[in-house]
């Protein structure tokens, strides 16, 4: 019997993409439908409904799931869902398709058919309402915002039939794990307490210091990576992926760590977002999240801790796997050590403040980065990149 948090939806795990010896005539019979072209976050999104992070959801939602998530992070049937999952189109498109007809969702960037959808409703949605409800704001500078001021005026919903994951089994075999592979291996090693820790930057020690909290009351931890679309300025996997290894063999005890990566593309919540990647760990098998300082988070759209306090706004029920909330962390000169502001009592001349963006100044810059900062290991990697750039 499994000790692990169960699959989102109180089921067992939901994946979507079709078995392999039935993908060739699936894709011969796709090629003959309507096509409709995604942009990169949708066709991250069948990803991950393919692999089964979206548990328990069935494919792209209608209207009466769009609103319920936007307005009160409920699907229509009672389902905690933070943020709605849904493709749109043009109204030129949508005109041609009908209701319960098939179409062919393509990856607009490169033309690959990604997978099938039974159409079963078509509407439009109000975009400042689900921007207000979900980023906070319906400023056209977040990046989220842009995404769904970007998309088309009608949505499609309806069962999604996946027939490819993409580049990503292939691209990053090493990293690629899928929700029922994750389980599997946490099983294997007896874990039965894993706190996730997400990232879309190289680890400096302030993140290497949450990881450690968390390896002090779990298991292990699940470094995992976003190989999805970034922001423009953002390391690309696999330096990402090198320097973190760099950083695991050296300081980490060996067997504690675990490195992997999902084809999530980052929306820029802040606290919604906190509460998908909550969701989306549970999927993995995670029975915490490790929530720090403005997770999610993009500018200064949301306060430092929004997305740690937005967990207690949640039902009974909602969601099984915790936020393991840490305070900001920085390097105290007269600790001489990694601290929180729960646990160095010195005043703010003594703190070193570490961020991923003042990192990516002084790399740009060629500025060395002091051992306080990041590990002289990291550093090596990330310098060899910047230069790489020239």
């Amino acid at each position: 019997m499994s000790k692990l948090v169960h699959p989102h939806g109180g089921g067992g795990l939901k994946p979507l993409l079709a078995p392999v010896a039935e993908r060739p005539a699936d894709l011969a019979r796709a090629k003959k439908l309507k096509q409709v072209p995604m942009t990169s976050r949708e066709t991250s999104d069948v990803i991950m409904l393919a692999m089964g992070a979206y548990t328990p959801l069935e494919g792209f939602m209608g209207r009466a799931d769009w609103h319920g998530v936007c307005a009160e992070m409920k699907t229509a049937n009672g389902l905690f869902w933070p943020i709605p999952i849904t493709l749109s189109a043009t109204k030129e498109l949508a005109d041609q398709i009908k209701q319960g007809e098939e179409v062919a969702l393509v990856d607009g960037e490169i033309g690959e058919i990604m997978a099938t959808l039974a159409v079963a409703e078509k509407y439009a949605i109000d975009k400042d309402f689900e921007n207000q409800n979900v980023y906070c704001t319906t400023d056209p500078k977040h990046p989220g915002v842009a995404k769904v001021n970007e998309q088309g005026p009608v949505n499609l919903a309806g069962a999604v039939r996946a027939l490819s994951e993409g580049e990503y089994p292939t691209k990053y075999k090493d990293l690629y794990l899928r929700p029922a592979e994750s389980r599997a291996l946490f099983a294997e090693k007896g874990w039965s307490r894993i706190a996730a820790f997400q990232t879309r930057n190289p680890m400096h020690r302030s993140h290497e210091h949450l990881a450690k909290i968390a390896v002090e009351v779990t298991d292990g931890v699940f470094i995992h990576q976003v190989l999805g679309k970034l922001k423009a300025g953002d390391f690309p996997a696999e330096v990402r992926t090198q320097a973190i290894q760099a950083m695991i063999e050296n300081y980490f005890v060996p067997g504690t760590v675990i490195q992997a990566g999902y084809p999530i593309e980052m929306r820029y919540a802040g606290p919604r977002e906190a509460l998908l990647h909550a969701l989306i760990r549970q999927n993995f098998g995670c029975s915490h999240l490790i929530v720090g300082r403005d997770h999610a988070g993009v500018g200064d759209y949301y306060g430092p801790f929004d997305a740690q306090h937005i967990f207690e706004t949640l039902w009974e029920g909602a969601l099984e796997t915790r936020p393991l909330k840490i305070d900001v962390t920085f390097f105290c000169k007269r600790c001489y050590g990694m601290a929180t502001a729960k646990t160095c009592p010195h005043g703010k001349e003594e703190q070193i403040n570490i961020s991923g963006t003042k990192q990516r100044e002084m790399l740009s810059k060629g500025e060395p980065i002091p051992p306080e900062f990041s590990r002289p290991e990291v550093v090596k990697i990330l310098q060899a990149y910047y230069q790489s750039l020239k």
